[in-house]
């Protein structure tokens, strides 16, 4: 059998004539149909898609293994194939959106030199994050998990991360000393992810590109007042 195959029993085929046994299980409008056999990365990636859906659902601690498969439309063998227990998933998927956020403002840091703009960018980051499919935020945002020290290192280093990136822009232009910049830097990061967490809950009254711009006005009216000039 080859590096990138599974194993594949009945339970994985339910009424294939091709395969024995009475493993079947009846789908519902939240499991997917039993797969075929996939390659390896696409198997874990489906893994971690269902698993994501079931975390955010339920939180950490009511998910279940048995609920991921049922999800995926797996058998919990293969499941445990990929994955030899729950954390080990949980932080799979939470390596996966802290780098996603990590991008997203290095990549907003970098589109444009012109400091009121790269505030904008920054901010829209935070936003773009919070937006985006299946919610996968909360994992780094609202984790229920935050007392289990795998999560909570993951959890400190990103914030670690996202502050010192925009400690070397601001200290950059506001010219001031690095302890005043990561000082600051630290307060528009909790701003960012706080406004942006907010706004979801009244994204039908404030469309996402106005939300964007008054969080980055406000923050930008505070950090224009340190012009390089004046040090």
């Amino acid at each position: 059998m080859g590096a990138d195959a599974e194993l594949v029993t009945a339970r994985d085929h339910p009424g294939d004539p091709n395969f024995a046994g009475d493993g079947i299980v009846t789908a519902t409008s939240d499991t997917r149909p039993r797969s075929s056999r996939l390659p390896r990365h696409e198997r874990r990636r489906q893994l971690l898609d269902a698993a994501l859906e079931v975390f955010v659902s339920q939180g950490y601690h009511a998910a279940a293994m048995d609920d991921i498969a049922e999800r995926a439309g797996v058998s919990k063998p293969v499941l445990y194939q990929h994955f030899p227990g729950k954390l080990e998933l949980y932080l799979a998927l939470l390596d996966e959106s802290v780098g996603t956020l990590l991008d997203t403002v290095r990549d907003a840091l970098r589109s444009n030199q012109d400091p009121k703009l790269r505030v904008a960018a920054t901010f829209g980051a935070y936003f773009e994050y919070v937006g985006g499919n299946g919610q996968a935020y909360r994992l780094v945002f609202e984790s229920d998990l935050s007392n289990e020290p795998a999560v909570r290192e993951r959890l400190e280093e990103v914030q670690r991360q996202c502050a010192e990136m925009v400690s070397r822009a601001v200290r950059e232009d506001a010219g001031l000393s690095a302890d005043e910049a990561h000082l600051l830097s630290v307060g528009l990061v909790g701003m960012a992810q706080v406004t942006a967490r907010y706004w979801l809950s009244t994204r039908d009254r404030i469309p996402r590109e106005a939300a964007e711009q008054l969080v980055a006005r406000l923050a930008w009216r505070g950090i224009s007042g340190w012009p390089r000039s004046e040090h």
